[in-house]
C-alpha cells in the first residue's frame, strides 16, 4: 500500500497521523497474520522518515519500502538498522555496483531490482546472489507487462532468497487494458490463493499476442510522470 502522499523535509503531524490511520485501518481489516508492505516511494526525506519508521513499528509490517530515495539512504542508515521493521528498496538501482554499498551497509533487509531496468536476467541474477550472501531477501520489482512478469518468475525459481513477487494484475492504473490482454493463453498467470505456477513453456513460458501489441502500439502512450507540487508550489517527489 502507499504510505503517504508528498511530504516536505519537515512536515506537520497531520501528515504522519494520516499515514498511521491508513495503516491501522488496513491492519484492523486483515488481522495480524497478513503481511503489509508500506511503500513511501522515496517521497519522504530523512527528518520525517525517522518519525514514520518509529510510529509504524507497532503495526508489525512485512516491510517498509523506499523510506527515502535510494541515493539518500546514507543519512538514514542508523535509523534503518535500529527499526525492527524490514527495510526494502532497489527499484531505482541498476547494477551490482549500485547495490554493493547498500548491501554492505547492513541497513537493508529486502532488495527490489527490476530486471527490465537492472541489466536483464543475468545481471539481476548476480544481484540476487550477492544479496543472498548478505542474508538479504529478494522481492523483484514488476508493475509491468507479461514479459517482465514471466522474467521475474523465472528468476524467482532460481533465486534461493526470493520470497514474494510483485505483479500488476488489476492494478488501479490499468484503465484501458490489463496484463493478460497481451498473452494468448491467460491461464499461464492463473493465481490461486496468492500463488502462481512458474511458466514451463519455451523461453520465458509465455506466448505474446503480437497482434494486440501492434494494436496498442498504434494508440501509443505518453510516458511522463505526473508533476506533484507541495502547497507552496515547489516540486514534490511523485
Amino acid at each position: 500500500m502507499n504510505g503517504t502522499s508528498e511530504m516536505q523535509y519537515v512536515d506537520s503531524w497531520d501528515k504522519v497521523q494520516t499515514c498511521i490511520e491508513s495503516v491501522a485501518a488496513v491492519r484492523d481489516a486483515v488481522g495480524p497474520n497478513v503481511g503489509i508492505g508500506v511503500d513511501f516511494h522515496g517521497r519522504v526525506h530523512k527528518p520525517m522518515a525517522k518519525v514514520l519508521l518509529r510510529e509504524l513499528e507497532p503495526f508489525k509490517l512485512m516491510f517498509i519500502e523506499e523510506p527515502v530515495l535510494s541515493e539518500e539512504t546514507d543519512g538514514l542508515l542508523e535509523a534503518m538498522r535500529q527499526t525492527s521493521t524490514p527495510i526494502a528498496l532497489g527499484e531505482r538501482l541498476y547494477s551490482r555496483w549500485d547495490f554493493k554499498s547498500i548491501l554492505a551497509s547492513g541497513a537493508v533487509d529486502i532488495i527490489q531490482p527490476d530486471p527490465s531496468h537492472s541489466g536483464g536476467i543475468t545481471e539481476t541474477r548476480k544481484i540476487a546472489a550477492m544479496a543472498e550472501a548478505y542474508g538479504v531477501g529478494l522481492a523483484l520489482h514488476c508493475p509491468l507487462g507479461p514479459i517482465a512478469l514471466a522474467t521475474c518468475l523465472q528468476l524467482d525459481a532460481g533465486c534461493h532468497n526470493a520470497f514474494i513477487q510483485e505483479q500488476s494484475l488489476g492494478i488501479h492504473y490499468n484503465t484501458t487494458n490489463d496484463l493478460l490482454d497481451y498473452v494468448r493463453d491467460p491461464s499461464v498467470f492463473a493465481y490461486d490463493d496468492g500463488y502462481v505456477t512458474i511458466p514451463t513453456g519455451p523461453g520465458l513460458g509465455i506466448d505474446v499476442n503480437e497482434e494486440y501489441v501492434l494494436e496498442r502500439a498504434a494508440v501509443g502512450h505518453r510516458w511522463r510522470n505526473p508533476v506533484w507540487r507541495h502547497a507552496d508550489g515547489s516540486i514534490a517527489e511523485w
